[in-house]
């Protein structure tokens, strides 16, 4: 007899990949291989296991797509130096701040929710994000929920279908890694 819950679950991993929205990913994809055309960096924003996420991702951007790519939380003691002595709202601001982003290059956000400032919920993204406006660099993203800050934003934002309440957080970040390992390998963007 089937365990219900592994059914359950994966028939809902199912249901996310039949409700995503192929032309956010299309447009993502052509504007990353606009990003590699003009030879601008790629950074890469999120906490928890989105943050995580982005670690791997830069291995991939980088070795697979062949883009310069970054992510404030693979150095971990410039990033909690910036956290006990500016807070923890402007640890990514500060990072693209200091990594000199400007309008050659892209932010892209792996999140579950996207950023609000009003619920206190990824602060940093939302001030990096602002940031990143500001100098004109593209905003991309890979969330969840309703978008957040990022889907208000970005020129180009996917959100992860919500199933369920239940399996937000697992399918936004499980997902993260799909899209990201699609758009690596995707022949408009991999190689040289």
């Amino acid at each position: 007899m089937a365990d219900t819950f592994i059914h359950t679950y994966l028939q809902g991993a199912r249901a996310v990949i039949e409700q995503l929205d192929y032309s956010g990913i299309e447009k993502t994809i052509a504007a990353l291989a606009a990003l590699k055309e003009r030879k601008g960096r790629l950074f890469l924003l999120g906490v928890g296991g989105s943050a995580a996420n982005c670690s791997h991702a830069v291995n991939d951007f980088r070795k697979i797509a062949h883009i310069e790519t970054y992510t404030p939380v693979d150095n971990v003691s410039e990033l909690t130096a910036r956290a006990n002595d500016d807070g923890w709202d402007t640890i990514f601001s500060e990072w693209l701040k200091g990594s000199n982003l400007n309008k050659q290059d892209a932010v892209m956000v792996f999140s579950v929710g996207g950023g609000n400032v009003e619920k206190k919920v990824s602060v940093n993204i939302v001030k990096a994000l602002q940031y990143a406006k500001a100098v004109e660099a593209t905003i991309l993203g890979i969330i969840s929920r309703d978008g957040g800050y990022t889907r208000q934003v970005a020129e180009v934002c996917i959100v992860i279908p919500t199933i369920s309440d239940e399996t937000i957080t697992p399918y936004a970040e499980s997902f993260q890694g799909l899209l990201w390992h699609l758009m690596v390998n995707h022949p408009k963007v991999k190689g040289k």
